[in-house]
C-alpha cells in the first residue's frame, strides 16, 4: 500500500490511497471461490459452476466489493501512517489507476492551536451575596405565586384580573370563531398582543367595548401579522389579587415542617445561596468562553460546523415534524445558525486543546459533587443521585461537564483576574437573559 497526502488548504487534505493489482486479484480469487460453492445458475448443478463462468459473470460486482473492502480495510491503516486525524467524515472516491486499485480520500483535519495568550486574558469575576432585602423579595415572589382572586365591585386597574367575552374581525373575517367565552387576562401581565390589555383598564363587570388594535409584524398568524382588527369585548368579572399572609400554613406548604418564620427564612436563604453559587459559576465560565473565544485564533472545519449546525436546527427540525411539515418548509437560512456553531465548534476545539495539553482528568469527587448540587432542587435528592449513577451514559454527560469545568478553572488560574461586586438581583437577572 502506498500512500500520498497533498494540503489543498489550511485544513484540507487529499490523500490517495494505492493497493498493487495483485492484492486486489488475490482477494477476488478468494470471493470468486466462495461464489462458486454458493451461486445457483441454469444448465450447472450447486456448487459445481465452472470457475470461469463465475469470474465472466460477476467480475465486475466481485471487484466492487474488494475495493469496498479494500477502502474499509486501509483508510484509517493510511490515517494513523500519516499520523492524521479527520475532522468529520471523509468524501472517498476511486481514482482512475490502469495498474491496480486506487482511491482518494479528501477530509479537513484539526486545526493547530497556540494557548501561548491564556495568561494575557483579562477577566472579570463577579461576587454577591444574599442580603435581608433580596430575601424578602424572594418571599414576596413566593406569595405571588399563591394568589388568590377576590371579585370586586369597581372599575379594572393594573394588576386586577379581567373575565371577558370577546371577539375580533380582520379584513372584515372573523379569526375567533365566533366569540370567546370566559377568558381570563391580568392587566399588565403581557399575554395578549401589544395595547389590548390597556385597553382594558377602566371597566367594570357589564361593561362593552369596540376598539382596535393592529397586529405585530412578526405574528405568528400571516394572516393577521401587521394588520389591524377590530375587538369586541364584554367585561363579566373583575378580580383583585389577594397575597397570601406568611403564616404556619403558608410556611408548612413549602417542606418546613415547624412552620417557623426562622426556619423558612433558612431554608429559602439556602436555596437562594444555591442559586447564586451556580450563576455566579455561569458568569465566570461564559466571561472565560468570551475571552478565549476573541483572543485566540483558531480555524473551524467547515465539517464540524455543518455538524453543529445540524444540532442547532434538530429542534426546528422535530417542532416542524410535529405540525407535519419538512424542514424545508421553514425555510430557515443557513447563516442564521453559522455564527453560533463557528463559536461552539471553536471553543470545543480550544477546551479540548487545554485538555489534552494539560493532561487533565476528570474529577470523580467534582462529578459527585456536581449531581449532589443539581439533586438539592428535588424532593427526593437520593433518587436523583442513584438515576446519574445507574447509567453511564446519564454519568458521562457529568463528566463532560465536569471535565469542561476544570478547563475553564485552569484558564482563570493562569488570566489577569479583576473582581467585582455586584447585587443578587443583577445576577439572578443577567444569568436568566442569558
Amino acid at each position: 500500500m502506498q500512500v500520498s497526502v497533498e494540503k489543498t488548504s489550511e485544513l484540507s487534505r487529499k490523500m490517495t490511497v494505492s493497493i498493487p493489482e495483485e492484492v486486489v486479484q488475490e482477494k477476488m480469487e478468494v470471493r470468486f471461490k466462495s461464489l462458486a460453492r454458493e451461486v445457483k445458475l441454469d444448465g450447472f448443478r450447486p456448487g459445481k459452476v465452472p470457475l470461469n463462468v463465475i469470474k465472466k459473470k460477476f467480475a465486475d460486482r466481485v471487484r466492487g466489493e474488494v475495493s469496498g473492502d479494500l477502502i474499509q480495510s486501509t483508510y484509517f491503516e493510511a490515517l494513523q501512517q500519516q499520523d492524521l486525524i479527520p475532522a468529520g467524515h471523509p468524501h472517498i472516491h476511486p481514482a482512475d489507476n490502469s495498474e491496480g486499485f486506487e482511491y482518494v480520500a479528501e477530509f479537513e483535519v484539526y486545526p493547530e492551536i497556540s494557548l501561548d495568550v491564556v495568561d494575557q486574558l483579562e477577566i472579570t469575576r463577579t461576587s454577591s451575596t444574599v442580603e435581608e432585602a433580596d430575601l424578602d423579595q424572594m418571599i414576596d415572589k413566593l406569595r405571588e405565586q399563591k394568589k388568590d382572586w377576590n371579585a370586586v365591585e369597581r372599575a379594572s386597574q393594573e394588576n386586577d384580573r379581567v373575565t371577558i367575552h370577546f371577539s375580533g374581525v380582520c379584513d372584515g373575517e372573523n379569526f375567533t370563531d365566533g366569540k370567546v367565552e370566559n377568558y381570563q387576562v391580568v392587566i399588565g401581565g403581557k399575554q395578549m398582543i401589544s395595547g389590548f390589555e390597556e385597553e382594558l383598564v377602566g371597566l367594570e363587570a357589564g361593561a362593552s367595548k369596540t376598539f382596535d388594535i393592529t397586529f405585530p409584524e412578526q405574528y405568528g398568524n400571516d394572516k393577521l401579522a401587521g394588520k389591524q382588527a377590530q375587538f369586541e369585548i364584554e367585561v363579566i368579572k373583575v378580580e383583585e389579587p389577594v397575597l397570601p399572609e406568611v403564616n404556619a400554613d403558608f410556611i408548612k406548604a413549602y417542606g418546613i415542617e415547624d412552620g417557623e418564620m426562622s426556619s423558612f427564612r433558612d431554608d429559602v436563604k439556602t436555596n437562594m445561596e444555591r442559586e447564586l453559587e451556580q450563576a455566579l459559576k455561569g458568569k465566570l465560565k461564559n466571561a472565560v468562553m468570551d475571552a478565549i473565544y476573541q483572543n485566540i485564533t483558531v480555524t473551524t472545519p467547515k465539517a464540524l460546523v455543518d455538524q453543529e449546525i445540524q444540532q442547532l436546527m434538530q429542534p426546528y427540525a422535530e417542532n416542524a415534524k410535529k405540525q407535519n411539515l419538512k424542514l424545508e418548509d421553514l425555510d430557515l437560512p443557513r447563516d442564521a445558525f453559522e455564527e453560533q456553531a463557528k463559536r461552539r465548534v471553536a471553543l470545543g476545539l480550544i477546551l479540548g486543546e487545554i485538555i489534552q495539553k494539560n493532561e487533565i482528568k476528570v474529577d470523580n469527587e467534582k462529578v459527585r459533587e456536581t449531581i449532589e448540587n443539581m439533586a438539592n432542587s428535588y424532593e427526593k435528592p437520593e433518587d436523583v443521585i442513584n438515576w446519574y449513577y445507574a447509567d453511564d451514559s446519564r454519568l458521562d454527560d457529568v463528566r463532560q461537564i465536569v471535565l469542561e469545568d476544570q478547563a475553564v478553572e485552569w484558564v482563570v488560574n493562569k488570566a489577569k483576574l479583576s473582581d467585582e461586586t455586584v447585587k443578587f438581583d443583577e445576577v439572578m437577572s443577567g444569568q436568566h437573559q442569558h
